[in-house]
């Protein structure tokens, strides 16, 4: 059960959530994407929540913008780890207010919050959330932590040698 499900309130999300289903896929973990809006689609939601897992998903990424209540909506009836990625939308007060939606929720109602638009950020937590039970993903995640101590070793010794 390594399937995550990511989902977002319209298309206009997708340029930031892409991230998400972009770094998932490098960890070989299968992602399904769909629209599913609080406000305009809640039959749908509520369907989606309630039924996540039953169809095999491990973790959820919900991303939205403005009033942002979908991750804490899909939370409310999903036993599974919901990962919220505040977006900046179009009708945003400069992203604050999704963050708050998102990450002022009620005791008993968890949603993991990630940065504004730090889609990246919830595909990489939803795959530790995996990698906790699977040995695989474990591997790929240490592989990916291990490039990016790397990247500034190779950093700092290009800087270094500029000098």
């Amino acid at each position: 059960m390594n399937k995550v499900a990511i989902v977002m309130g319209s298309t206009s999300d997708l340029p930031v959530m892409q991230e998400a289903v972009d770094i998932l896929k490098e960890f070989n973990i299968a992602v399904d994407v769909d629209i599913v809006s609080a406000h305009r689609t809640p039959e749908k939601l509520f369907d989606f929540s309630k039924n996540a897992h039953k169809n095999g998903y491990a973790v959820i990424i919900a991303g939205a913008g403005g009033a942002a209540h979908l991750p804490g909506m899909v939370a409310s009836m999903s036993p599974l780890p919901v990962i919220g990625v505040p977006v900046k939308s179009s009708n945003s007060i400069d992203g604050w207010d999704s963050i708050l939606s998102i990450l002022q929720m009620p005791g008993g109602v968890p949603v993991a919050t990630v940065a504004l638009n730090g889609a990246k950020n919830a595909g990489i937590l939803a795959a530790q959330i995996i990698g906790s039970s699977d040995n695989e993903v474990l591997k790929a995640i240490i592989s990916y932590k291990e490039s990016l101590k790397e990247k500034v070793i190779q950093g700092a010794k290009s800087l270094n040698s500029e000098q």
